[in-house]
């Protein structure tokens, strides 16, 4: 029973205002007209004002054809796949705080709606730009990649690169997709003829690039690429592997291997070691070990243990460590002289991999200067250890059997390349061999008749240069910075370009050295600007080079 405050009846009361509504309407109208007066002289809220709730968020949310609303789900989508974060993140509390605070009248999309609407729409336009980006290029270049994850689901990655009308280097990750099937030649063949078709380049005479495993290489014939290129870091992996597979050196390994891995696993240990680095005011790093895909990752387990030797001995002395670990030794004096050996041998290799494994800049010009470089420094020297020599004649052997047959190939490109053009690691025959190959080549494709990329008639005199040695590759009498040319017996005076801070030396110019790999051809005096200049040419993108000229 419900009591009327007016007349103080009881009204009968069931759960719902209907007796309490009849009751008001029979004994107090004028109660009920003036309750609806007072309503219609109340102010109307306008629609578009934001009200909030009791806990700060929005009660009147966007509709679904908000545009603004439509941005920030593309924006959310972006995110998702440009990061690689999961769809539950729009269901995390601080996502969602974090929105709200940004604009309350968002309501957050769900994980289905991701799943369903927003990702597959936004992968249907991006594949829809990156079809009309191939479309316009006139070579493409492809990578193809096998790999598994821990959860032994095995996929094959393709990814596409050209360059464009604005001399970049364009990059496109094509697909990414499941193959349980056996990863043979003749199934990652019909993979890639699928990718070919489905992305409409099979017209682009395309090629590809890919690792030395041998479904590749069949894969790569049964595809009719026209041409197929071995991955030079993962030829540089295999070379330092058949190093590290020596029996001297993987024993060092193994034992380095098991001092790092107790360091890893003893929380004992662990503490024991970072104190006896502030102790000894090392740098507080921590061990690190190999992993049997990347050779790079042995020779930074030992330059990490030789930085930490002090600190690893000490903790391994300690009385806390010795409780748990009695067995266990540090490296005797000639294994620490061997680990810096090692270390040092391989320096040039890890330099070269990381320098090959670049992805803003096109690298096959590299391939064959590097070769020749990493082969001239694993001669032995005298007075080298034996192990240290067995493991250059390993890596040499190996290094020298690769790009055989693509050495014709691997040459025209680095005379393509202004930094390697004069082909210093070729002998006199085979350079002019070279650029004859490329002239021909070069007079065979169609040009506008006003251009010639092999003759240049130089403003004013008249004169045609057709030589290979002239302004097209190295030339014996001019030498050309950043634009400028100086010709022999002409004064620089006046015309030199106003000096500049050095930049730092690049990763490659440390690794080809000064005196056989530069811009051009080779100044006439060897001074300390010319040498800065000619790391600096070494340093500029190649692509930057051709958009200028």
């Amino acid at each position: 029973m419900a009591v009327c405050k007016l007349c103080h009846t009881n009204v009968k009361y069931s759960g719902n205002t209907t007796n309490l509504r009849t009751h008001l309407q029979r004994h107090h109208p004028d109660k009920v007209m003036l309750t609806e007066e007072l309503k219609k002289l109340r102010p109307r809220r306008d629609p578009k004002q934001t009200v909030l709730d009791s806990d700060g968020g929005c009660s009147h949310k966007f509709p679904s054809t908000s545009p603004r609303l439509q941005k920030i789900t593309e924006s959310i989508a972006y995110f998702i796949c440009q990061d690689l974060r999961p769809y539950s993140v729009v269901e995390n509390i601080g996502f969602r705080r974090m929105v709200n605070a940004m604009e309350p009248r968002y309501p957050v999309p769900t994980r289905q709606h991701l799943t369903k609407v927003c990702v597959p729409r936004l992968y249907a336009q991006t594949k829809a730009h990156v079809k009309a980006s191939l479309g316009k290029a006139e070579r493409v270049a492809l990578t193809c990649d096998g790999w598994t994850l821990r959860t032994t689901e095995a996929y094959v990655t393709i990814t596409a690169h050209f360059i464009n009308e604005e001399w970049e280097l364009v990059t496109y990750v094509l697909q990414t997709r499941d193959m349980p099937e056996s990863h043979t030649g003749h199934n990652l063949a019909e993979h890639l003829r699928k990718a070919l078709a489905e992305w409409e380049i099979t017209e682009k005479d395309p090629v590809i690039v890919t690792d030395n495993g041998s479904n590749m290489i069949i894969a790569a014939e049964e595809a009719a690429f026209t041409l197929h290129v071995k991955c030079y870091a993962h030829t540089l992996h295999l070379s330092a592997q058949r190093a590290l597979k020596i029996t001297a050196v993987a024993r060092l390994l193994g034992r380095v291997r098991r001092i790092v891995n107790f360091f890893r696993r003893s929380t004992t240990a662990n503490h024991m070691l970072k104190e006896k680095q502030r102790l000894r005011q090392l740098p507080e790093h921590k061990l690190m070990t190999d992993v049997v895909t990347r050779w790079n990752s042995a020779h930074d387990m030992l330059e990490r243990f030789l930085e930490q030797q002090p600190a690893i001995c000490a903790a391994l002395l300690s009385r806390e460590v010795r409780k748990t670990e009695k067995d266990l030794c540090t490296l005797t004096e000639s294994d620490v002289t061997t680990a810096e050996e090692v270390v040092s041998a391989m320096k040039s290799t890890k330099e070269a991999t990381q320098y090959m494994s670049k992805e803003k800049t096109p690298t096959p010009s590299v391939i064959a200067p590097l070769q020749d470089t990493l082969i001239n420094g694993l001669k032995p020297i005298e007075g080298e250890s034996a192990v240290i020599k067995e493991m250059k004649a390993a890596m040499s052997g190996d290094l020298q059997k690769r790009y055989i047959d693509l050495k014709a190939t691997l040459h025209a490109c680095s005379a393509m390349d202004p930094r390697f053009k004069s082909l210093p690691f070729l002998t006199e025959n085979q350079r002019q061999e070279v650029y004859d190959g490329l002239i021909a080549e070069a007079q065979d494709q169609p040009m506008p008749s006003e251009l010639s990329l092999w003759s240049v008639v130089e403003e004013g005199t008249g004169k045609c240069n057709g030589s290979a040695d002239d302004e097209g590759m190295a030339s014996e009498e001019e030498t050309v910075d950043d634009g400028v040319r100086f010709k022999e017996g002409e004064s620089s005076q006046g015309q030199h370009p106003p000096p500049r801070n050095p930049k730092p030396s690049c990763p490659l110019a440390a690794l080809l050295g000064g005196e056989r790999y530069g811009g051009g051809a080779q100044p006439k005096t060897n001074t300390q600007e010319n040498q800065a200049k000619e790391q600096m040419t070494r340093a500029e993108d190649p692509l930057v080079w051709w958009k200028e000229h």
